[in-house]
């Protein structure tokens, strides 16, 4: 079973850069109430001058973006790495990406949706990193999720989530929660974990069943489920089929693909696009219990 480096606990005084290796950055409001929460706790936080560069729907060119985030990840007085929005883009950036390269101490990086890329790719290397808020949601979180992220950062445990759960027993595996889209295509490609003996964790947002539907059946045909040990189910937010339109509900699709796996499956749990998005670490041992409904991990 694969394990992960867990980052140094992070402290009041630490240096955390601000990235954008995705989306153009949009929504300025939350953006600053988001930086002005980690400011609060004692963190300094520095922002890349270029954080509001664009180039279609990009936050600017793919080199651009690969260099910012190599000078945050190389810089020795940068104990984290706080991803300003999701969108897409961060897959670009891994071609003839090397994390090891000239690297130093492993630092939190932390994001999620289409930072799913990033997280999965430092896994393959032996990182945990971490499956939370970025910057354009934090602000709008509970404050118990909030707490939970710092929580977890600075070294301290967090609390199990409970969701639906759909029967099947308890399950142990290293937890890699993700976007499913965003996982969906990096299979096959070499930023693809090796799946043998975790829990998967999905979200997604914006997608119409028929499409979670479509991707779920390509996990199910590419036998990437084959040796999976359980399966965590967040939101799926505003994945209904347009008005007047025959179709399954997204709940429906969710039980008729991954309800005859034989494996224990929770949904409903309290992560993804819509808040709150409780915090997931990246790469570490999780238990499922998909009797009682709870994820949970094991430290």
């Amino acid at each position: 079973m694969k394990t992960t480096i867990l980052p140094a606990p992070l402290k009041p005084g630490d240096l955390l850069k601000v990235i954008a290796p995705s989306g153009a950055l949009r929504e300025f409001e939350v953006f600053e109430r988001s930086l002005e929460i980690w400011r609060s706790r004692g963190y300094k936080v520095e922002i890349i001058p270029t954080i509001d560069d664009r180039w279609g729907y990009l936050a600017g060119k793919d080199e651009d973006r690969r260099d910012r985030l190599a000078t945050a990840w190389h810089d020795p007085n940068c104990r984290g790495i706080l991803c300003a929005r999701g969108g897409f883009g961060s897959t670009r950036i891994l071609e003839d990406w090397n994390w090891q390269e000239n690297s130093t101490l492993p630092k939190w990086l932390i994001g999620f949706s289409d930072i799913t890329a990033l997280l999965w790719s430092l896994y393959n290397v032996g990182i945990s990193s971490l499956h939370a808020p970025v910057l354009t949601t934090l602000a709008n979180e509970p404050d118990w999720s909030i707490e939970r992220l710092f929580n977890w950062v600075e070294g301290r445990p967090i609390e199990p989530i409970k969701g639906c759960g759909w029967g099947g027993g308890v399950a142990s595996g290293i937890l890699l929660p993700g976007n499913l889209t965003v996982a969906t295509h990096l299979l096959n490609t070499p930023i693809q974990p090796n799946f043998d003996s975790v829990i998967l964790a999905f979200e997604d947002v914006t997608e119409a069943p028929y499409r979670i539907d479509r991707m779920l059946t390509q996990w199910r045909l590419c036998g990437a489920l084959a040796k999976v040990r359980g399966i965590a189910l967040g939101n799926f937010t505003d994945c209904e089929a347009p008005p007047n339109v025959p179709s399954f509900s997204v709940e429906e699709v969710l039980r008729d693909r991954l309800g005859n796996l034989r494996i224990p499956v929770i949904s409903g749990l309290p992560f993804g696009h819509e808040s709150p998005n409780a915090t997931l670490p990246v790469g570490v041992l999780a238990t499922l219990d998909a009797d009682e409904g709870i994820l949970s991990l094991e430290t």
